[in-house]
């Protein structure tokens, strides 16, 4: 897989609801160092990943699974990668409808409409939704 730019930062977090505030704060302040304040995109978009990797990847389903974040900045872009212990069950999709009202099925919808660019992939270890927004 391609990365764009410098690593900023990585870090390993709980699959757990309660590690996505964890994670968006955790990139907030990494961009913040390098400068970047315009955030609010790429928080969201943290939270959305994020809760996906938690709701249907194993690193969610059972106990001890983690869900690797890691952050890059190019100058141009900034990009995100959300790595987690992948599913046999479940691919990342948009799905054809997402009604105003539904609960649930926005998630990569936003991804894809606030994103520059976004994407995934997967190996033997897990897999890996990545996005890059411009800034």
């Amino acid at each position: 897989m391609r990365t764009t730019g410098d690593l900023l930062g990585k870090v390993e977090l709980l699959g757990l609801g309660s590690s996505v505030k964890v994670a968006r704060a955790y990139v907030r302040s990494v961009l913040y160092v390098a400068g970047r304040l315009d955030l609010d995109d790429v928080e969201i978009l943290v939270s959305e990943v994020f809760t996906n990797a938690v709701r249907h990847s194993k690193s969610g389903r059972q106990p001890g699974g983690v869900v690797e974040v890691r952050v890059y900045d190019d100058g141009e872009m900034v990009r995100v990668e959300v790595t987690d212990e992948g599913s046999p069950s479940s691919t990342p999709a948009i799905p054809e409808q997402a009604g105003p009202f539904s609960e649930s099925g926005r998630g990569l919808w936003l991804v894809r409409e606030l994103s520059s660019s976004w994407g995934w992939s997967e190996n033997a270890k897990g897999r890996t939704v990545w996005f890059t927004v411009r800034g």
